[in-house]
């Protein structure tokens, strides 16, 4: 599986699955380090950050003549968002209902516009006519979030509603989302990942795998797995086809993911203490890590 390790990407993956949890900043110098494991050098590194501290996602302060990087309220909430739907092994039962957003947002407000249907699509929304979206999820907090974020609260109408025909459920969930596609993308991973954790398990266990190793495959797991946010919508299991591998894909990252942990967590920490004088978090549960977010 190739894994296109954007720089700015590999680093909101690393804010979510590691810093965070470790008082959510860390110095630029251990930051430079780190992505040095997957080939990125550091004025890539600079470039990125600067570009996330632009775009609101992380703020910046100084200590002496060292700078630290910590995540705004807004990266906070985005990744506290995708650990909900990434760490969750099973899907929701459905209530019945559907939430549909319909918008109006005029030609001169066009990158709100472009910018809201990302956000809606990224959150789990489907299209299911031009400017109206729709959700079998309660999602009634992240549409309201988003109607603040970009103060469109007199562009848009929102409904809780129950179908009542003429057609079924599943043949709105058919012309929302592409089901079959997203099952192959879960096969693709399973088939990659599934051979891979099957062979570093052994390697693991016989210690020919280095912390450093394993950190690096950690991230490009939580890298690679992170993708789903964007495509899958986390439907609930009653409007799922049958052969759905979504759930099989959960359980096999969750594995492979604890497996990697404990000598990746060791490796994170070496780094970041060289950096950051705070002490390590003794309560920091190291199989509780909510992750990444962004694109």
């Amino acid at each position: 599986m190739n894994s296109s390790l954007n720089t700015r990407s590999m680093i909101f993956t690393l804010y979510g699955d590691y810093i965070r949890h470790y008082g959510n900043e860390i110095w630029i110098g251990s930051l430079i380090r780190l992505l040095k494991e997957f080939g990125h050098n550091e004025q890539s590194v600079r470039a990125a950050i600067s570009r996330m501290y632009k775009q609101g996602w992380v703020d910046s302060r100084k200590e002496g003549n060292k700078s630290f990087y910590f995540l705004t309220e807004r990266g906070i909430e985005r990744m506290d968002e995708a650990a909900k739907r990434i760490f969750k092994l099973n899907p929701d039962k459905w209530d019945g209902k559907w939430r549909m957003l319909i918008y109006s947002i005029p030609e001169e407000k066009r990158n709100i516009r472009d910018e809201l249907r990302k956000e809606l699509q990224w959150s789990g929304f489907g299209s299911i006519a031009n400017s109206s979206f729709i959700s079998p999820n309660d999602l009634t907090k992240q549409v309201y979030l988003l109607i603040d974020k970009y103060n469109i609260k007199e562009y848009v109408h929102y409904f809780i509603a129950e179908n009542n025909g003429p057609r079924k459920n599943q043949t709105i969930v058919r012309e929302c989302w592409d089901l079959n596609d997203i099952n192959e993308h879960y096969k693709t991973f399973i088939d990659f990942y599934g051979e891979k954790f099957h062979k570093e398990k052994k390697k693991i266990s016989k210690n020919q795998m280095t912390a450093a190793e394993c950190f690096v495959e950690r991230t490009k797991l939580v890298h690679e797995y992170r993708k789903f946010l964007f495509i899958d919508p986390g439907l609930p299991e009653e409007l799922l086809p049958k052969k759905w591998l979504g759930n099989k894909a959960a359980t096999l990252f969750t594995e492979y993911y604890r497996e990697l942990t404990e000598p990746a967590s060791h490796f994170f920490e070496s780094v970041f203490k060289d950096g950051n004088e705070m002490k390590i978090k003794e309560d920091y549960d190291m199989y509780q890590h909510p992750l990444i977010i962004e694109e």
